[in-house]
């Protein structure tokens, strides 16, 4: 939990937020796997295109899909709730959710086999695409060590809970970002570990790439890594095919520019990781995570232009 100490009020807030994630777990851990994701899908649609946030998920998809009519847009904002709200339920019953009991199918698992028997680490790349806790599932399945990267919740009670359910699906290895987690990264790609990360957010004053037509700022971690350690990114995918049923794709590694001018090599890799998850969202548009302001700031301005 964080260091600082918090207020009377703030810590019963906390706890007061942690019971009902607890009951909320509760009540979805109570129910079959397929029930429970209907569930998630249903509050989600409900509730989701009356907040304030489906106004941010239809300027999202006018940014990167000016040209497709409002009944299209329409029919992707709702689908994203469905997919969004059976994910955040789901989360709760990953332990259900595996290849042993064919709830997740792999394509290219060899490919995962070669890194666990080989020793040498890659860095691992994905996005937030259907239910993107499947990724480090499957990664541990594989047999593969790897350090899983996560964003630590605000409420620290929570974020205990959320640690221990990743536990129940054999995600033991945390590495809160920042500068602790980007020592902790090199640690353990030092001993021969894999790391992953999620590469399909905004990061300020990260790497300009274009994406949907326009310039957005793209982590260069990832990329980094993979040159400091001489390997590759390894990119994998999670698409939803029926309810809380999935399939993984191990894509063909992204290889890091080696020309010898460094700064411009890793340019040129993440742009490659951009137009790769620009790839994949145009494909599965429904599946991405469109609650988030990817584009600067100022394309959210009216009177934005479309792009190019």
């Amino acid at each position: 939990m964080s260091s600082a100490k918090p207020s009377f009020w703030q810590d019963v807030a906390w706890r007061f937020e942690a019971l009902m994630y607890d009951l909320f777990v509760g009540v979805v851990r109570a129910l079959p796997v397929d029930t429970a994701s209907d569930m998630g899908a249903w509050l989600l649609k409900a509730i989701g295109p009356i907040t304030p946030t489906q106004k941010l998920v239809r300027q999202n998809l006018d940014l990167a899909f000016p040209d497709k009519d409002e009944a299209w847009k329409a029919n992707v904002a709702r689908a994203q709730w469905d997919n969004l709200g059976r994910t955040f339920a789901e989360f709760a019953i990953m332990d259900r959710i595996r290849i042993a009991n064919g709830r997740v199918e792999v394509v290219n698992m060899e490919r995962l086999k070669a890194i666990a028997e080989s020793q040498t680490p890659v860095v691992f790349i994905s996005g937030h695409f259907a239910n993107w806790e499947i990724m480090p599932s499957t990664i541990v399945d594989a047999g593969v060590e790897c350090q899983m990267t996560y964003r630590a919740a605000n409420n620290p009670y929570v974020d205990e809970r959320i640690k221990a359910g990743r536990m129940r699906y054999g995600v033991r290895l945390f590495a809160p970002k920042g500068g602790d987690g980007a020592k902790e990264l090199l640690i353990a790609m030092g001993k021969g570990e894999s790391v992953a990360l999620m590469n399909d957010q905004k990061f300020n004053r990260g790497v300009a790439t274009p994406f949907f037509g326009r310039s957005v700022d793209t982590a260069p971690g990832p990329t980094r890594l993979a040159m400091r350690f001489g390997t590759v990114l390894q990119p994998m995918t999670v698409e939803r095919l029926h309810k809380a049923r999935f399939r993984v794709i191990v894509h063909e590694p992204i290889e890091v520019d080696d020309t010898g001018h460094k700064a411009a090599d890793i340019d040129s890799t993440v742009a490659k990781v951009s137009t790769f998850i620009e790839e994949v969202v145009r494909a599965r548009p429904e599946e991405w995570f469109w609650v988030h302001k990817r584009w600067p700031n100022d394309a959210y301005k009216p009177g934005t232009p479309k792009a190019p």
